[in-house]
């Protein structure tokens, strides 16, 4: 029987070493050495598309700012021709009848003619 018992002992560490071999080759094909520089690629890939998506819509961003931007040029271009005219018109105004305007306020300061009232009331004591 120790004949039969080695022979069968040498088929179990024979299975034993072939299972080991599977669950290793299992193993390197699970996880690969190269599974970090996958890892790496796939990041760097997101990466990327994270670039483009962003560029995308920022683009899209710049579209819509021009598209509703021009409304507020055109009425800040209205207020600016609206300032300016209203600017000639006081100017205008001011070379027509300023003389006028300056001596009419240095009369009133300088020429004082002092009124009695009609009826002036004594101080209650």
């Amino acid at each position: 029987m120790s004949a039969q018992n080695s022979a069968g002992i040498q088929t179990l560490l024979d299975a034993e070493r072939e299972a080991q071999k599977i669950v290793q080759k299992g193993n390197t094909d699970a996880n690969p050495p190269d599974r970090t520089k996958r890892v790496k690629d796939a990041r760097s890939e997101a990466q990327k598309e994270i670039e483009e998506y962003r560029k995308q819509k920022e683009e899209e961003f710049k579209k819509f700012e021009t598209e509703h931007t021009s409304g507020n040029k055109k009425a800040e271009e209205d207020a600016d021709k609206e300032t300016e005219e209203k600017l000639q018109e006081i100017k205008a105004l001011k070379d027509k009848a300023g003389k006028k305007v300056v001596e009419d306020l240095l009369k009133a300061v300088t020429d004082v003619q002092p009124v009695v009232p009609d009826r002036v009331e004594q101080p209650v004591s």
